[in-house]
């Protein structure tokens, strides 16, 4: 009986010692799953802390994007000409990339299968859209770097390229008169509702 009582309690005694070193092992895991993580982020431009647009370049409401111009004996005016231009050109892919996927979404909309139509209308109005509004893209913020080089922050209102795109769909469309059925697969109320839900304006 004594022999037995001894046994168990070297068990339990045991069972406790690989218990309480799972729960000391455990701990730093769980410690690590319960920290916060409260990192900030900070941009920074050649060593340097920089406005954070620089490293990602977001507005709301618009199409955003960064435009950079090294030093140059040029002159400062160069240098913004040089800054808008990129940016500009930045933008124009990344409407072009977003024009797209959006028109895909909506030329199917239309009831329409045929995937030269897609493609026909896709690229039209890509191409339209891409032109007209860069015109009115401008500069809305400006950072200059300590080598001198400078960012420029270059934007257009999102609305502005939901309208043009509406007005490029309806000039495409019009080109479909002469095949009736296809007039009015992008006249049908579906595909007005297609339009207005992916290019919203007010």
């Amino acid at each position: 009986m004594k022999k037995m009582v001894t046994k168990g309690a070297l068990l339990a005694l045991a069972a406790l010692s690989i218990t309480a070193c799972s729960q000391k092992e455990a701990t730093p895991k769980q410690e690590a799953a319960q920290q916060t993580y409260n990192a900030t982020f900070q941009c920074k431009q050649e060593n340097v802390l920089a406005p954070k647009w620089t490293c990602i370049p977001e507005v709301d409401g618009y199409y955003a994007a960064v435009g950079v111009a090294e030093k140059s004996a040029a002159g400062i005016a160069h240098m913004r000409r040089v800054a808008l231009m990129n940016g500009r050109s930045d933008l124009a892919q990344q409407i072009e990339t977003d024009v797209k996927d959006k028109m895909e979404g909506f030329t199917r909309a239309t009831g329409n299968g045929s995937a030269e139509t897609v493609d026909k209308v896709t690229t039209s109005v890509t191409k339209q859209v891409a032109h007209q509004v860069l015109k009115g893209s401008k500069a809305i913020d400006f950072w200059q770097a300590p080598s001198g080089a400078i960012y420029m922050l270059v934007a257009v209102p999102k609305e502005e390229v939901n309208k043009e795109v509406k007005k490029a769909v309806k000039a495409t469309a019009s080109s479909f008169k002469n095949d009736n059925a296809l007039w009015q697969q992008f006249q049908s109320k579906q595909a007005l509702e297609a339009l207005d839900k992916e290019f919203p304006t007010e």
